[in-house]
């Protein structure tokens, strides 16, 4: 079992920019491909940002391409997005994901992943 816990959540005025992080508690981390999903209140979790296992490959939602960045460490079992610009409609809880499968591509849809964090509030005041 993966046990996945997010951090680096807050509050921040637009314009500003907050790293998340995602410890994986599995020695396995290297081999999963992850994700980042976000879910605002009164709507359904959304794709945000994906990687797969070694780094080489990384998708974005068209409302945070050239805002946000994911990356990873192996070594330190460790997921990180990087939020710049961040706008009251970043407001939400982010959640990261766990894909045990280790395509190139990382998969865009919640359903893909099986293993989640309890998430964290970024709050965006308007």
């Amino acid at each position: 079992q993966v046990q996945l816990i997010e951090s680096g959540g807050g509050l921040v005025q637009a314009g500003g920019s907050l790293r998340l992080s995602c410890i994986a508690t599995s020695g396995i981390f290297s081999s999963f491909n992850m994700g980042w999903f976000r879910q605002a209140p009164g709507t359904e979790r959304e794709f945000v940002a994906a990687i797969n296992w070694n780094g080489g490959r990384a998708s974005y939602a068209d409302s945070v391409k050239g805002r946000f960045t994911i990356s990873r460490d192996n070594a330190k079992n460790t997921l990180y997005l990087r939020m710049n610009s961040l706008k009251p409609s970043d407001t939400a809880v982010y959640y990261c994901a766990a894909d045990r499968h280790t395509f190139e591509n990382p998969a865009m849809s919640e359903h893909e992943y099986d293993y989640w964090g309890r998430g964290t509030q970024v709050t965006v005041p308007s």
